[in-house]
């Protein structure tokens, strides 16, 4: 074990040798963040599968406006309201529509969920080997080695082949397969790691993705028509966000070194993993029970808006003066899958008799904006992101807070695997960006003559 004083000696050393003025960055337009100094996202692809509008640009300047997301060129709150009005799940329909491009037909849908029921039922083999023998700590994690273990379970010689077709094969196998992944590597954690009792129940073919995973993460293995209802949305949701968020991004990348699929979807899952990136409903559900905590009577608005000016002002919270659940690097106006999320809550909230919960989740969402921009008056708007709804779901729906993320993992796998797809199709050079080196050169010091 390396003991702590060496440690921090040389931290400091790397802290000494990494650091670089960030008068630099601009001296040389270094687009940091791959942002533009506008925010906006600087221009390294081309795609056709999904899209986010957040603002227009007039006369060179941008203008907000509310914001809209589309899959396919479909608007998302199109599918979502035929979804719900025809009384049916709806994220097999956005999976089939993200991968090929348009809706399917009545036919082409029951054979596209039928193709995904019958992967579901992972092997005893792999169960054993890849799950049980190693239940992981973090979710993500085995979720990420998971993917990797299946490479030794996937069809001899058809691993590293770049085909579509072949793509495609694992693509639909792999899709199947995750939600069963994560719910047995959550139950691994919990029986081996928090002395839980093991359930690993198998899946059935014929359910949704929604239906199916409730019921594998449940003790009872049952769920109502409105819980599944509200995961299938968050499943939509969450599917697709445009090529240019961070995992969809690292799906490029890596897809451009010619690595295999299982490879591919392990790098976008643990690049999800991040805080900054799917793991923010996490720290929107930690600020909640503080302010539950804290707050003397959370269901008073004044009480709730001090003490979100405190969270604001660094002296609550976790220090960064960040209200979480609020801001967007696209959104100004308005997020459309907090909306619609936020819909499916109050109706949820209402079942379960947790609406004085909703209307603090609201009163965030509300007052938030107006203390944000009192303090940084030359900031854009702020609305809800989707995180601040997300986590309220999931915690309504009885999930545990280590399969949040995962959850997202399941919905946004069909994005990654069409994004695969998008640039093996569209081949372009291995995707190498430029780092200019500010060091000067320097004489090599033989060792007898270093102090």
């Amino acid at each position: 074990m390396i003991d702590r004083d060496w440690l921090n000696k040389y931290a400091s050393k790397v802290r000494e040798a990494d650091r670089i003025d960030p008068a630099l960055y601009r001296k040389y337009g270094v687009r940091r963040g791959l942002r533009n100094d506008d925010g906006t996202g600087v221009l390294v692809g081309l795609t056709t599968i999904g899209n986010v509008h957040g603002y227009l640009t007039s006369e060179g300047e941008r203008v907000a406006i509310p914001g809209e997301l589309f899959y396919r060129g479909i608007n998302v709150k199109d599918i979502v309201s035929a979804d719900r009005r025809e009384h049916r799940f709806g994220y097999e329909e956005v999976a089939y529509l993200i991968l090929f491009g348009d809706l399917p037909t009545a036919r082409e849908l029951i054979d596209f969920k039928a193709k995904l029921g019958s992967y579901r039922r992972l092997s005893d083999g792999f169960k054993e080997n890849a799950i049980l023998r190693h239940p992981p700590v973090d979710i993500m994690n085995g979720i990420a080695r998971s993917l990797l273990f299946a490479y030794a379970y996937d069809e001899i010689d058809a691993q590293e082949d770049m085909s579509i077709e072949n793509c495609l094969r694992m693509s639909i196998n792999l899709m199947g397969a995750l939600p069963t992944i994560a719910a047995y590597a959550y139950q691994a954690k919990a029986h081996y790691h928090l002395d839980k009792p093991l359930m690993i129940r198998n899946p059935d073919p014929k359910k949704s993705t929604a239906e199916n995973f409730l019921s594998l993460i449940r003790e009872d293995g049952k769920c109502t028509k409105l819980e599944a209802e509200t995961l299938d949305l968050a499943l939509i949701l969450h599917a697709e966000h445009g090529g240019g968020n961070n995992s969809s991004f690292v799906t490029h990348v890596v897809t451009s070194a010619h690595t295999d699929l299982f490879s591919s979807l392990a790098a976008s899952v643990l690049s999800l993993k991040g805080f900054r990136h799917g793991g923010a409903n996490h720290r929107v559900m930690n600020q909640m029970d503080e302010i539950k905590a804290k707050v003397k009577d959370w269901r008073k608005e004044s009480d709730v808006v001090a003490y979100l000016e405190k969270i604001a002002d660094k002296k609550a919270g976790d220090g960064s003066g960040l209200i979480y659940g609020l801001g967007h690097a696209v959104y100004t106006i308005s997020d459309p899958r907090a909306q619609m999320l936020k819909k499916k809550a109050r109706e949820l909230a209402k079942a379960k008799g947790r609406e004085n919960e909703m209307r603090l989740f609201e009163l965030v969402e509300e007052k938030g904006p107006s203390i944000i921009k009192a303090r940084h008056p030359r900031a854009e708007e702020v609305c809800a992101n989707v995180d601040l709804y997300s986590g309220f779901v999931y915690d309504m729906l009885g999930i545990p807070r280590d399969l949040y993320t995962p959850i997202f993992a399941i919905a946004r796998c069909v994005s990654w695997c069409a994004h695969r797809m998008e640039e093996l199709i569209n081949p372009g050079p291995i995707i190498r960006p430029a780092y200019k080196p500010l060091f000067r050169p320097r004489k090599y010091v033989p060792l007898k003559d270093r102090s």
